[in-house]
Formats: structure tokens, sequence, C-alpha cells
């Protein structure tokens, strides 16, 4: 051995050094002495300083087997106490005594290649070689477990959840009378709490972590390189799978993802499977682009010398992993199929449609690869069954409650919330959707102007069935006796659905020429409303059938039309005090059409023949109201509160 001088002996360092080798220089000459007293000496000196740790630096010129006794001494020690727990290597804490018993295995393995099955000494070495060897692989195999165990890196899901970009909409339950099938989904103030759904999470692209501590790699390569030199490449491959698998497994409990049976969830109610759906939705996110994908990289880093232990490593601790996930995707896709639900498995194909890519490029096993292209087309399956047992449960629809005051319906307010979060999945839905040639027949029949069969399918299918909802409300304004609320109901439910695609995307998917015409079936249902509702008050204002002119006018005959009048007049004003109007843009319109209609006409007719009354007695019984009354009056109209009605009774009294 050469002393070390320069630098290193300005600081004691050398000298202490120099001291070191000069005895170790001392104990070689003394390896003259008989062998096991010899090999004893070694071992103590190397457990006392560890610069004369590796025993093969001290025996390399020595004879063979001598060599390799000593490197099986070595070996043996640590597996001394085979009826007790075998003591692990102390890879943290003393580094130097894991480097000599890995530098004692690669003696061993250097020495075995030269040896002879036809020598008869070299025999012996064989397999007192191989029991050594295999002593070495079995402490070397736990200690490569507890390495990646210690070092596992534990899942921050805090940290998970909070690189997850979530998109909140609106899609809250509302009180109303509706068919079982469907819940009713009306609007959300900003100070209530409802039912929210989080649309599709998106996992930030800068997320990525160690799945193991990175300075424990470099001593599982030093194993797995030993392990593979010795042929044990399966029990290496088993014990890294083994530890693994459990490790992925607890990040998936920490996702939220558990194990379930197709059983467990068809037999879950919606609250819970709804929140179970939103954990797998991050979970396969997180599981693919950070798990698996960490767990990718980590098998290059560990197995880099053996490309086909990397395969195997990850396709066994992959596979564990996804099939569980995919489990519950297979079973949710096959349950049964509600409304509820459409949005959430829409979320699960999104999740998985965007993975695959990565899967497919990560994943070698064609089961696997099988596996989630059926799940994945599974979802799409059950999206689009969902989405027509919706069409069919809204044309179906016969709740035969009519609504109070002519208000929005609740299947119209569930209807119109419902597409509008569809139309965030255009995209999606457009590959999943279609529609047949009757049903696009049927719709350009009633809309054509429309270019129809240019649309794409959600486009179609959106408007298929909001045609569906309109041939319900119009059904349901039958249940109105009165036909002047028959055309407030359909004016109030139509104009909530033209605002309701105005204002969002839908508008871009149904196009202007539906929103046009909507527009115009409101003016035409306010006309309706207005004929039906004042033609009658508006006939006692008629200059015909009072005997003659203003001058000479029948007095019994204009006492008659102006009591006509007064009694219509309160008579829709109890009514219709009533009735309501909820968007105050249409409710000020149409009180300005009622103004505009009546107010001029009383006036006029009041001018005409106010003297002739006024001269005589009790004129005030005949003219009640002046045209200022009367469009105050009008102002209290479409409130959906009838107790203004003491205004009147005042007047009256």
């Amino acid at each position: 051995m050469a002393t070390s001088g320069g630098s290193g002996a300005a600081d004691g360092g050398g000298r202490g050094d120099d001291r070191v080798l000069a005895t170790a220089q001392q104990i070689l000459k003394s390896l003259n002495t008989p062998k096991e007293v010899r090999d004893d000496m070694l071992l103590i000196f190397s457990s006392f300083d560890n610069r004369l740790s590796n025993i093969t630096d001290l025996v390399k010129d020595g004879d063979p087997e001598e060599r390799f006794q000593s490197a099986e001494q070595i070996i043996q020690r640590w597996d001394s106490d085979a009826g007790a727990s075998r003591r692990t290597l102390a890879w943290e804490d003393s580094p130097d005594e894991a480097a000599q018993y890995l530098s004692a295995i690669d003696e061993i393995l250097r020495l075995y290649e030269n040896l002879s099955l036809e020598d008869d000494k070299d025999r012996d070495l064989i397999e007192r070689a191989d029991s050594a060897i295999q002593l070495a692989m079995s402490l070397l195999e736990d200690e490569f477990r507890h390495i990646l165990i210690r070092n596992t890196v534990p899942l921050d899901a805090e940290r998970m959840y909070g690189s997850i970009r979530r998109v909140s909409l609106s899609f809250a339950a509302n009180e109303g009378e509706i068919d079982d099938e469907l819940e009713s989904f009306g609007e959300v103030d900003n100070d209530s709490s409802g039912c929210f759904h989080e649309r599709g999470p998106s996992l930030g692209d800068d997320l990525c972590f160690d799945l193991i501590n990175p300075d424990a790699v470099a001593e599982l390569r030093e194993i797995v390189e030993r392990m593979v030199r010795s042929g044990y490449e399966k029990e290496c491959i088993q014990a890294y799978t083994s530890v693994r698998r459990e490790a992925l497994d607890e990040c998936l409990v920490i996702l939220g993802a558990e194990k379930l049976s197709i059983e467990e969830v068809q037999k879950m109610g919606w609250p819970d499977l709804n929140e179970t759906m939103k954990k797998w939705i991050q979970a396969v996110k997180i599981a693919v682009r950070v798990l698996l994908s960490g767990e990718k990289k980590l098998c290059d880093q560990i197995f880099d010398e053996a490309e086909w232990m990397k395969e195997a490593c990850f396709k066994d601790t992959a596979k564990g992993c996804l099939i569980q996930l995919l489990n519950f995707g297979e079973a949710v896709a096959i349950g049964v199929r509600s409304s509820e639900k459409l949005f959430r498995i829409l979320d699960m194909y999104d999740a998985l449609a965007g993975v695959m890519p990565d899967l497919q490029a990560m994943i070698m096993d064609d089961f696997v690869r099988i596996e989630a292209k059926g799940v994945l087309d599974a979802l799409g399956d059950a999206a689009r069954g969902t989405f027509e047992e919706f069409e069919k449960a809204v044309q179906n629809e016969t709740s035969r409650r009519p609504m109070q005051g002519g208000e929005i319906h609740p299947l119209t307010r569930y209807v119109m919330n419902y597409i509008k979060l569809l139309a965030d999945y255009s995209d999606t839905l457009n590959l999943l959707l279609g529609s047949s040639e009757d049903e696009l027949q049927n719709l350009q029949h009633k809309d054509d102007k429309l270019q129809i069969e240019n649309m794409p399918p959600i486009s179609q299918r959106l408007l298929l069935l909001l045609s569906c909802l309109e041939s319900n409300l119009e059904e349901k304004s039958r249940l109105y006796e009165d036909p002047g609320m028959q055309y407030v109901f359909l004016m109030n439910n139509i104009w909530y659905m033209v605002q309701k695609v105005k204002d969002s995307e839908l508008a871009k998917l149904l196009g202007d020429h539906w929103v046009r015409k909507r527009r115009g079936q409101v003016r035409q249902y306010a006309r309706n409303y207005l004929r039906t509702s004042w033609t009658k008050a508006l006939s006692c204002l008629k200059d015909e059938g009072i005997g003659g002119s203003s001058s000479n006018a029948s007095r019994v005959a204009l006492k008659e039309r102006f009591k006509s009048f007064n009694a219509c007049f309160e008579d829709i004003y109890r009514i219709q005090t009533a009735w309501k109007v909820p968007d105050t843009q249409l409710q000020d319109e149409l009180r300005i059409s009622i103004s505009e209609m009546v107010i001029p006409a009383y006036r006029s007719f009041l001018g005409r023949f106010r003297n002739q009354l006024e001269s005589g007695r009790d004129s005030g019984k005949y003219i009640k109201y002046t045209p200022e009354d009367l469009e105050n009056y009008v102002s209290d109209l479409f409130v959906g509160v009838p107790n203004v009605l003491h205004n009147l009774r005042r007047k009256s009294s």
C-alpha cells in the first residue's frame, strides 16, 4: 500500500492515515501466522477502521482458497444467528460495513467464475460458494425490501388536491313537484348552499414527486447488480413488486379510491357514489401521471442495466393499481342509469380518455391495455345511454299539478340547467352521440330554416331535447283553465329557456335562429295574453250600443258600460296580481303593453262621456278610476301577491 501525503498531511489527517496504513502493513507481514488467527485478526481490524474495511484489498494477492474463505466468513458472520430474526445490513448507520459485505459477494462471484466442476478441489469450493451466495442473496433480498420500505415517500394528499384545478358549476336541487325519474334542479343563489357539480378536475402539469428517497437509489442498484450476477433476478423482481404494489395500494387509499367490488358499488346510494366517483376521477389522473409515471422512472433508475427487469417490475407493480381503478369504472358503467349520474360518468370518461395516451405509452401489458380501452368504451356507452334515458324522461314527464301563478315549471329549470352543464362536455358528447334520420326529419319539419344536418351531434340532440320540452310545456299549459294564464305560463317558460341559452355556451350550439324564433314565440304569447285577458274590458269602452253621440248618449247605457269596465278591471286585477312573471324585463314589457292598450282607450272614453255622468247623482259609483289610477294598478300585476287588493277595496269604499 502506498502512503498518502501532500495537502492532506498539513492538517494532521495525512499523518493519521500514514499510521493506519503502517499498521496495515505490519499486519500483512504477520499473515504467515496460522490461517485461522490471521483471518480473525483481519476481521477484527476491519471492524475498527473503515479505511481498511475492504477485506479483498488486504488479501488480493493471497491464495484463492484463502481469499474465498475470508469472504465466506464475512457472509456467514451476518447469518450467524439463523434461529433469530436475521440482522439487516447497516446501510445508513455504517455504509462501510455494507460495502464490505458487497465486496465479499463480489470476491466469491469472481472466484466462482474460475472454478470447474471437473476439479475435485473446485467442486468443494463450488458447493461452499453456492451456499454462501444463497445466504447472501437471502439477506440482500430482505435488505432490498427494507430499503424500499424505509425510503418510501408518503403521498401528500393535501398537496395533490391542491394541485388539482376545479371548475364548479351550479346544479342544485330546487323544491318542486316532478316525476320521480327527474329530480328538480333549479337556480343557485350566491348565499345558498346547494349541490355543486365539479367539472373535470385537471392536474397541474408541473406536479411530480419522488416515490422513494433519491439517496436510496444507489444502494438499491448495488443490491440489484449483485442479485442479477448471482442469478437471483426472479427473487429481486418479487421483492421489488411486493413492496411497491403495497405502496401504490396505500396511495390509492389516501386518494380515496378504495377497493370495491361491483356489488358494493352498485349498492351505494347516490351521495356516497357521487363522492367516490369524484375521488376516482382525481385518483386516475394522479395514478397515471404521477404515481405510475414516477414508478416507471424509478424502475428505469434501479434496473438500468437490465431492460427486461425494468419492464417486468413496472408491469407487475402497475397492473394491480390499474386493475383496481378499472374495476370501479366498469362497475359504474354497468350500473343503473339515472340522469344525475351523467356528468360524473362524463367526467370519468374524460379522465380515463385523457390519460389513455400516457397509459398506452407506459404499459406494455396487452391485457391491461385492452381492459382500459374496454372500460373507456363502457363509460362512453353508459354516458350515451344515460343521455337517452334523460331524453325519454323529459318527453314522458307527466306531472299534473299546475304551477301556482303560471310560474316557471321545475321541469324547465331542471332541463335548462342540465343542458347548460352539458354544453361544457360538447367535445366529448360529439364523439358519443348521434341522431337518427327520423328524428332529424321531424326536427327539420319544426325548424326548417335550421341547417340541421350540418350541425354537430350535440347540437342536434339538444335541439331534439328542447323540442320535447316545448311539447311537454304546451301540454302542461292546458292544465290552466284561464286562457290568459296559459299564455303567461308559456311566456315565462320559453323566456326562461331563451335567457339560459343566450347567456351561455348553448347559444353557439343551438344557433341564433333558435333564439330569434323563441323570442318571436314569447311576443306572440304576449299578444295572445292581451287579447284573451283584456278584450272584454276594452269592449266596454267602445261607442257602439250607447245610443248616439257623446252629447246625447244614453246615461243608462253609459252607467252600465262604466260599471262593466270597472267589474272587468277589478276581476283581472284580483286574479292577475296572483300571477307571477319572475323576469323583471318581461314583467315590465308586459305591463307597458297593457297600459298602451288599455289606458288610452279608457282616457278617450272617459273624456267623451264624463260630463254626462258627472252632471247626475252618484257619478262616483260609475267613474271610480282615473287613468292614473289604472296605471298604478297595472303596476301591481304579475307580482304573485294577491294582497294588493286592499288598494281596490279602499277605492271602492
